[in-house]
């Protein structure tokens, strides 16, 4: 017996139960759009600052500057100019290191025309990031977002003053995350955000903020003479950065004591040992009473690992060396011609670092 077929022509098609929904005017989506940028301009930009830096001259580096008439016959150092945003209410200003790095005197402009001396707090070169202060009152301060929250092709605006011109505002997407780029003293900053938002020198410094007026990003760096590629330091690092440039004036990070340089492992060593890379950091050169001379580490030696993680560069290593090992004794895993030795290390602070 064939079973009964029931009609269907009272339900409708599904055309009919889910209509397409009606179409967006392309005016609609651009006034969108638009009111987003003007939204997270309007809310921001009273909190960007125009920085001025006169950077100090041969001679006063060198201390020669010693009386009131050698003073004045000497000439200013390099002028140079760029951005930073305020993040506290009390004038602390976040800024590229590159921006105020060896400064002899660094002048704020505020966005509602006031202009004040600004003081160095911290300098992090390591990730191109600085802190300094100004001391006015009545302060817009920018709100930090979350730059883990963060999306591929999500709106990204960048405000700054390029090439002098005041509270520029440009915007496009986010182009890439987890970037890695070269700081200006050689280490690799983790996590930079790519961004197509237009930057010119002078913009360094400046805030990239979200649709949601949030500083996402310190903008740092363009790719020249490319279009669109340009980097801003998440914001998050920036946090961790800002903290201890706060606290401390300076940024910790470990230390050992040698010249190291990328060198690629034989396969048989790597199978042998069963390593999980192949490829690691010699150490060309010891210093004499450094944590590597007293750890034992030999000129030859290739550093494979370290507290349990591989090292397969310079990048890997610098990435560990991290503040939290400072005066913590920690393993390193090394080749040393044909073997394998694990070596007991106690970092110290870069030199650099020291006070």
């Amino acid at each position: 017996m064939r079973p009964k077929v029931r009609a269907l022509s009272h339900v409708g098609s599904a055309r009919d139960q889910f209509p397409a929904p009606e179409p967006v005017a392309d005016g609609d989506l651009f006034d969108a759009y638009s009111q987003a940028v003007i939204h997270a301009a309007e809310v921001v930009s009273p909190a960007v600052v125009y920085i001025e830096v006169t950077r100090r001259s041969a001679a006063q580096r060198d201390g020669r500057a010693t009386g009131p008439n050698q003073e004045r016959t000497q000439r200013p150092g390099p002028h140079s100019t760029g951005s930073g945003f305020i993040f506290t209410p009390d004038g602390y200003v976040l800024t590229n290191s590159h921006v105020v790095h060896g400064a002899g005197r660094i002048d704020v402009a505020l966005s509602d025309g006031r202009r004040t001396r600004a003081d160095l707090v911290g300098d992090d070169p390591d990730t191109d990031l600085a802190i300094i202060r100004i001391g006015a009152g009545d302060l817009v301060a920018a709100r930090l977002g979350d730059s883990h929250s963060i999306r591929v092709g999500q709106l990204a605006i960048a405000i700054g003053n390029p090439y002098g011109f005041q509270y520029s505002v440009t915007a496009g997407v986010v182009s890439a995350l987890g970037r890695s780029l070269r700081s200006h003293s050689g280490r690799l900053i983790d996590n930079v955000v790519q961004t197509d938002a237009a930057l010119n020198p002078g913009n360094s410094g400046g805030p990239l903020v979200s649709s949601r007026a949030e500083v996402i990003g310190v903008n740092t760096a363009s790719i020249l003479p490319a279009q669109g590629i340009c980097f801003a330091i998440a914001i998050n690092t920036a946090k961790i950065v800002a903290a201890q440039l706060m606290r401390e004036g300076r940024v910790v990070r470990g230390w050992i004591g040698i010249a190291g340089q990328n060198v690629t492992l034989h396969r048989r060593v790597v199978r042998f040992h069963g390593l999980k890379t192949q490829s690691g950091v010699m150490a060309a050169s010891v210093e004499i009473d450094s944590p590597a001379d007293r750890a034992g580490l030999k000129r030859g030696d290739v550093i494979v690992g370290f507290t349990g993680q591989p090292v397969a560069g310079s990048d890997d290593l610098q990435r560990l060396l991290t503040g939290d090992q400072v005066g913590t004794r920690s393993e390193v895993t090394i080749i040393r011609a044909t073997e394998k030795l694990v070596l007991e290390i106690v970092p110290g602070s870069r030199p650099s670092a020291r006070p």
